[in-house]
């Protein structure tokens, strides 16, 4: 078989990926403080260099270098995938004529041994693109910072490729447990609070959502162990930037698909109080720039100089810029910003954690507060690139301060904004959607109703249906459009798309096609009628390792096993399946075009939603929809319990038994650690101390605000010192 250039052009999967397995090599890092961007940085020659380019709708351009990057792969590396996995199988056609979740893609990777054998694996290597937003920014992120691994190996970690694995079990926000006063936890918040007012010191404006990027950094990226957790031995992925992804070396290799990220935006004119509608400007942010393609922009800056504050494209400060602002946890943290959904001022709460969270990030932010004022609270502050652009279209052109926020605040949960771009051309679009949109959190209905193309969140298909209203209405110059799905929340239930895999736009009407072939794969309940582990709390911010296992393994067997109606048993056919709508659309450039193969046609019979005749969830038995905790007699399950019951056991045999036992550890643990050498060094206002004042404090359950520590630490660093304008802030 002749390997010739395929008339396919590109896949784009948006959300999460898995590659190969050198370790990564980055320069030197081992200094929290290195989150800090640099300032006053010498700008490049403005009569040579533009930081900004604009374009229109209707004459829309690439960044020159995301052509390049994607063309290398396209000639090289994409047209041997698309050989290797389409090689050998059965579909009927002369092959020479032509992300939601981490389980999800290991279910498309060939190097997954099953995924292969089932005829899934393969279509990952395949992809050109790979959006992400909110969690599927940290399965991005993670993976091209790990080096583009499988998902095997960045989750459970693998020794000789120097990966520690995610560290799920550990909570975001208190990863030493419920009490925020122990000394392990003091030593995290620590350095956390010293990465972010070394930023601030800068006279960047920080906002809760720099703690919280520094906290996804410490689970995602590749400078963290168990053992250095609570120390400062690295500087737990500070200085690791999202420019920086053109050098590693998978990226180099050709082996990981171009990565870009989405995140919304509040416009200054908009009041806080009123949720966000389609209107505010998208963006994404890429290796190479931070752009918009919405109509009303069509700019994009180049990353590296992000931070800076620009006028008409030009520097405000002369010639002084910015660079380091484009931190990979920021990047991140920026596309998952979601405090502010769920910031509760008036109670001063967070809305949808559990109290012990709550209470964790209120309490960070007031330290935060105590020594940095910030712009916005509950946003991603980004100076703003386009001050000046597009005045009579553009919200926030006036405006010197973008406050962004979580990409899926509009309610496009799926990053599909980016591969609908018609500067992009995309022929196939693999949805990976993980919405929690109905009381079971399952997606409810396709994100893609409001927007439109690739990518992964939990539920009900709203995602869907948000991508397509935004598509057919402020996207239609830019973008192309969404294809037929179902018209409500309701359809997309009684129709069953949102428990199996589907196709949408199988039969184009015109040519070329007016719309990608969308590949939708939800996270939906086992088809074995087993107990569901994958629709768990959106806020749930720690997994046991149990659960961590089965949540990937159910998504895997679903995501290989498409289905088979009116039965509880795998389609041996998915994998086949899967091949003929990536390749569909190349088969309708090929002149005159063929029909499709014997086994095409079945598949596309099963599989592909038609609005003439659509569906029925009755084909679909046995599907169980509320979630079964595989873990509900867990460690943090214990802990909670008796933190919230003590009193009730004391006065029951069991209860004193367990209340004696936990009380005279604690006084052996407490007089350990009081004799242990001090690894930390006294620094004000940085570090709450561990005396019996907090003690009685945090046993009151008063609020955090009414407590003023007189006493910090922060972890020592060997060979470097804190930013002497530090030591200024009070």
């Amino acid at each position: 078989m002749t390997k010739s250039r395929p008339v396919w052009r590109c896949v784009g999967l948006a959300l999460l990926l898995t590659s190969t397995s050198a370790q990564i090599t980055l320069p030197s890092q081992d200094n929290v403080t290195d989150y800090a961007p640099s300032v006053n940085v010498q700008c490049p020659d403005f009569s040579t260099t533009n930081l900004v380019r604009e374009f229109t709708p209707q004459n829309q351009t690439l960044h020159p270098a995301e052509i390049e990057f994607v063309n290398k792969r396209l000639n090289t590396t994409v047209q041997d995938a698309w050989y290797a996995w389409l090689n050998g199988s059965a579909l009927g056609y002369n092959i020479s004529a032509f992300t939601y979740g981490a389980g999800c893609l290991s279910a498309l990777d060939a190097r997954n041994e099953s995924s292969k054998a089932a005829g899934t694996g393969g279509l990952l290597q395949a992809a050109s693109y790979i959006t992400g937003l909110s969690g599927g920014s940290w399965v991005t992120g993670s993976l091209l910072f790990n080096n583009w691994p499988t998902i095997k190996d960045l989750i459970y970690g693998n020794d000789s490729l120097g990966l520690d694995g995610w560290k799920l079990d550990l909570p975001f926000a208190s990863p030493d447990g419920l009490d925020v006063f122990s000394q392990n936890n003091q030593y995290f918040y620590g350095s956390i609070l010293w990465s972010v007012f070394s930023k601030a010191a800068t006279g960047v404006d920080t906002s809760i959502s720099d703690p919280w990027s520094r906290m996804i950094s410490y689970h995602f990226l590749n400078q963290t162990t168990r053992s250095n957790f609570f120390t400062n031995k690295t500087a737990h992925g500070a200085g690791q930037l999202w420019s920086d992804i053109p050098n590693i070396p998978a990226v180099q290799q050709g082996l990981a698909p171009f990565p870009i990220l989405v995140t919304d935006s509040r416009p200054a004119s908009l009041n806080t109080t009123v949720a966000l509608t389609l209107d505010p400007t998208v963006y994404e942010i890429s290796p190479f720039e931070f752009a918009s393609y919405d109509p009303n922009l069509s700019a994009g800056m180049n990353l590296t100089y992000a931070g800076t504050h620009l006028t008409n494209g030009k520097a405000a400060n002369g010639s002084a810029c910015v660079t380091g602002f484009d931190q990979a946890g920021f990047m991140m943290g920026t596309s998952a910003s979601l405090f502010n959904q769920i910031f509760d001022f008036a109670n001063n709460e967070l809305q949808g954690f559990d109290s012990a969270d709550s209470h964790t990030f209120i309490y960070l932010l007031q330290r935060q507060l105590r020594s940095v004022r910030t712009r916005q609270d509950d946003v991603a502050n980004w100076p703003n690139p386009f001050n000046g652009l597009k005045s009579a279209t553009y919200d926030d052109s006036s405006s010197t301060w973008l406050s962004l926020i979580d990409g899926a605040s509009n309610g496009e949960n799926i990053p599909y904004g980016p591969l609908f771009v018609k500067a992009r051309a995309l022929d196939v679009i693999v949805t990976l959607e993980n919405s929690a949109d109905d009381p079971n959190t399952w997606p409810k209905y396709v994100s893609s109703l409001k927007c439109l193309v690739l990518s992964y969140e939990p539920g009900s298909g709203s995602s869907v249906l948000t991508t397509s209203q935004r598509l057919s209405t402020i996207l239609r110059a830019s973008h192309q459009q969404f294809p037929p799905i179902p018209q409500s929340a309701n359809d997309f239930i009684s129709t069953g798309v949102r428990q199996r895999p589907t196709f949408f736009g199988c039969d184009p009407s015109q040519t070329p096609p007016e719309y990608p072939l969308v590949i939708y794969l939800p996270n939906s309940p086992p088809i074995t009628g087993d107990d569901p582990v994958t629709n768990s709390a959106t806020f749930k911010l720690s997994y046991p390792s149990l659960h961590t296992r089965l949540f990937l393994d159910q998504v895997h067997l679903n995501t290989i096993s498409g289905f088979t109606p009116n039965a509880n048993t795998p389609d041996p056919n998915f994998g086949l399946c899967l091949q003929c709508a990536s390749i569909d659309r190349s088969r309708m450039k090929i002149s005159p075009t063929p029909s499709r193969s014997e086994i095409c046609a079945q598949c596309f019979k099963q599989y592909c939603y038609d609005p003439q005749n659509p569906p029925s969830v009755s084909e679909l038995p046995n599907r169980k929809l509320v979630f079964k905790d595989p873990t509900p007699e867990g460690l943090s399950k214990i802990t909670g319990f008796l933190g919230t019951n003590k009193l009730k056991l004391v006065g029951g045999a069991v209860g004193l038994f367990v209340f004696i036992v936990v009380l005279c550890v604690s006084l052996i643990w407490w007089k350990r650690r009081k004799d242990r050498k001090i690894q930390y060094s006294q620094v004000s206002n940085f570090h709450e101390d561990d005396g019996d004042s907090t003690r009685l404090w945090r046993r009151s359950h008063q609020p955090y605000s009414d407590y003023h520590a007189e006493q910090y630490e922060l972890p020592t660093q060997s060979g470097h010192k804190r930013p002497g304008s530090l030591s200024t802030l009070t």
